[in-house]
C-alpha cells in the first residue's frame, strides 16, 4: 500500500517497443535522473456564472431494492441545489417565480409510467419522496429514470428542468448476502449473517472498521488472530492478497462468518484480467459474510488504464450485482474522474504522518506539484491534508452529479518507519486521523495495515466499541449536521430530535478549550468515549492530540 516501494518500483514500468518507460507516481516523475514534465490529469476548475444555477439530481434511497422489500415504499432522492458553479449538468433559473420550489415527476423513461412526484423545496438536499416498488417488476438490468421539475415562474411559462438516473430493483439473491447502501447517509445496510434461518430478520446499518489484515506471515495459518480481531471490536477484515493457499484462505473466510466478522474482498493484482475478475466473484458471491468488493488499489498512483475501473466495476455488476465495489485513491489530483467512476465507495489514504512533504529522502528529489514522491501526494504533511483530501473528494462528486450514488471512507495510517515515513503515529494520533475524516464524511474506517501497534490497536478498539452508538446519529437520515473548525479543534455535530451527538479530536500538539455555546450545546454531556480530553463548567477541554465524543440531551 502507498507509493511505490523500491523493489515494486519495477512494478510500475511498461516495455514500449522493448524499452523500459520511465516510472511515474500520480503522473509525476520522482527520480533525479527524470526531467520535470507536467503530469495532467488535473480536476476541471470550476467555472462560475454571474446569474444563479440549479443542480437537479435523483437517486433511489437505498440502492438495491429487492423484490422481498415490498410492500415497504421505496423511495427517490432529490436534490435541488443552488449555486453560481457551472457543475455538470446545472441550468440557468430564474428566482423570481413565484414559489419556493420545484414540482418533481420521476417517470420510468422505458415503460414511460410516472412512479412519483411531489414539491420538493429549491436548494434542498436528498428530499426524499416516496414510490410504490409494486409499480416496476423485479430485474437484473437497472431501470432509467427520469426526473422531471418544473418551476413556477411570475411570466407565463414555468422553468422546465429534467435529470436522469437510474433505479436498481433486483429479485432477491438466490444464494448469498445482499448489501445494500443507504444514499441518503452513505450507510451501508446488511442483514444479519444466519439471515437465511431468519428471513424476517430485520436491515440495520453498519459502519465498517478494520485494517487491512496481512495474509503473509499473519493470517495464512493463523486462525486464532481473528480471535483478537473480533475481541477489539472490528467489524470488517480485509485480508490483502495474493491469497496463494486457497483451502487456507477458504478456512479463513469460515472462521470470519463463525465470529460474525465481513469480508472485504481484495483482488488488486488481477482486477484488470476480466476472466479473473468474472471467476474470483462467482466463487466468493455466495459467502453469507461478503460485504463487498475491492479492485483497484491506488490505480491513479500506478497509472493503470483510465477505464481499468469502470471495466472491472461492470464485468462484477454482471455477475453479483448485490454487493457494493471499493476502491481506493491516493493522488491529490490525477485523473479523478476516470478512475472514480469504477467503484460505489471510494477511499482515499492520505498518509501524512512522519513525512517531509516538500523532500523525498527516499529519492533525493524535491516535490512539488509536478515532481517528486514525498509519500503523501501534495501534502504539507498537516493533518488538514486528510480533511482537505475528503472535502476535494466531496466537491468533485457533487460536481460531477455522483454525490447522491457515491460514498467515501478513509485508510488512516497506522503504519511508519519505512521509506517516507519516518515514524509510526501513535494511538491518540490515529483516533486524529480516523475522526477527523468521519468528520469530514467518511463512512467506513479502513486502516493500512494489521498487525499493527498495541497503542494503535488499542486506540482503534476504543473506536470500535463506539461507533454501535455514534452510528445511530451519523447514519440516520433524520439527522442533520454541522461541522466547526475552532483553533484547529474540528467539531462534528449531529443533532437528532432532542439530542446532539459531539464527536471532536484536536488537530494541535497542546491544549485547546471549546465551548460548549461554540458548537451549540449545552446541558450535561454523557461521555461515549474519551481519550485526552476532560470537560467542565461547559467547556471541552482537549488535550494534546485528544479527541472524544458525547451526547447531549
Amino acid at each position: 500500500m502507498g507509493q511505490p516501494k523500491l523493489a515494486l518500483a519495477i512494478l510500475a514500468l511498461t516495455t514500449i517497443t522493448g524499452v523500459l518507460a520511465q516510472p511515474t507516481w500520480c503522473g509525476k516523475n520522482y527520480q533525479s535522473t527524470q526531467p520535470i514534465t507536467i503530469p495532467g490529469g488535473n480536476f476541471p476548475l470550476p467555472i462560475t456564472s454571474t446569474s444563479p444555477l440549479l443542480s437537479l439530481r435523483c437517486s433511489q434511497s437505498i440502492r438495491p431494492y429487492l423484490a422481498s422489500d415490498i410492500p415497504t415504499p421505496g423511495g427517490i432522492i432529490i436534490s435541488t441545489q443552488l449555486g453560481y458553479t457551472q457543475t455538470v449538468g446545472a441550468e440557468p433559473i430564474s428566482l423570481s417565480g413565484v414559489g419556493e420550489g420545484l414540482w418533481v415527476t420521476v417517470s420510468d423513461v422505458e415503460g414511460g409510467k410516472v412512479l412519483t412526484e411531489g414539491y420538493v423545496p429549491l436548494n434542498s438536499t436528498k428530499f426524499e419522496i416516496p414510490f410504490d416498488l409494486s409499480a416496476l417488476e423485479p430485474r437484473l438490468t437497472p431501470y432509467n429514470i427520469s426526473c422531471a421539475a418544473t418551476y413556477p415562474s411570475s411570466s407565463s411559462s414555468p422553468q422546465a428542468f429534467t435529470t436522469t438516473s437510474t433505479l436498481t430493483y433486483l429479485p432477491d439473491n438466490p444464494s448469498g448476502t445482499v448489501t445494500k447502501i443507504d444514499q441518503r447517509t452513505g450507510a451501508l445496510l446488511v442483514k444479519p449473517m444466519n439471515a437465511a434461518s431468519s428471513p424476517s430478520a430485520e436491515w440495520e446499518s453498519v459502519f465498517p472498521i478494520g485494517f487491512y489484515t496481512l495474509w503473509d506471515g499473519f493470517l495464512n495459518g493463523n486462525l486464532s488472530a481473528l480471535d483478537g480481531i473480533k475481541d477489539a471490536g472490528y467489524t470488517v477484515v480485509h485480508p490483502v492478497p495474493p491469497y496463494d493457499n486457497v483451502t487456507a484462505f477458504e478456512m479463513v473466510l469460515d472462521k470470519m462468518e463463525e465470529l460474525g466478522l465481513w469480508l472485504m474482498y481484495d483482488m488488486r493484482w488481477t482486477y484488470t484480467n476480466l476472466t479473473n475478475v468474472t471467476t474470483q466473484v462467482s466463487t466468493y458471491s455466495n459467502r453469507t459474510n461478503l460485504l463487498l468488493w475491492y479492485t483497484a488499489d491506488e490505480p491513479d498512483g500506478w497509472g493503470d488504464p483510465l477505464n481499468a475501473t469502470t471495466l472491472a466495476y461492470e464485468a462484477i455488476r454482471e455477475v453479483d450485482p448485490y454487493h457494493p465495489v471499493a476502491l481506493v485513491l491516493n493522488c491529490q489530483d490525477y485523473y479523478f474522474w476516470d478512475y472514480a467512476a469504477g467503484a460505489d465507495i471510494l477511499m482515499q489514504d492520505t498518509y501524512m504522518i512522519g513525512i517531509n512533504a516538500t523532500w523525498s529522502n527516499t529519492w533525493n528529489t524535491p516535490c512539488t506539484p509536478d515532481y517528486g514522491d514525498c509519500g503523501c501526494d501534495n501534502c504539507v504533511g498537516e493533518y488538514e491534508d486528510i480533511s482537505n483530501r475528503m472535502d476535494e473528494f466531496a466537491y468533485r462528486l457533487n460536481y460531477l452529479g455522483w454525490e447522491l450514488d457515491k460514498s467515501v471512507w478513509t485508510v488512516p495510517q497506522a503504519f511508519g518507519n519505512d521509506e517516507y515515513w519516518t515514524r509510526t503515529p501513535t494511538g491518540p494520533e490515529f483516533l486524529v486521523q480516523s475522526i477527523l475524516a468521519i468528520n469530514h464524511g467518511a463512512r467506513g474506517v479502513i486502516p493500512w495495515d494489521y498487525p499493527t501497534t498495541s497503542p494503535i490497536n488499542s486506540s482503534a478498539s476504543l473506536l470500535s466499541y463506539a461507533l454501535p452508538t455514534l452510528k445511530n446519529f451519523m447514519l440516520n437520515p433524520a439527522s442533520t449536521f454541522e461541522n466547526y473548525n475552532i483553533s484547529r479543534v474540528d467539531v462534528g455535530v449531529w443533532r437528532l430530535g432532542e439530542q446532539s451527538l459531539v464527536l471532536g479530536t484536536n488537530l494541535n500538539y497542546e491544549e485547546v478549550g471549546v465551548g460548549f455555546w461554540e458548537v451549540g450545546v449545552w446541558g450535561e454531556g454523557v461521555e461515549v468515549f474519551g481519550s485526552g480530553v476532560e470537560v467542565g463548567d461547559g467547556v471541552f477541554e482537549f488535550g494534546s492530540v485528544g479527541s472524544g465524543a458525547w451526547i447531549f440531551g
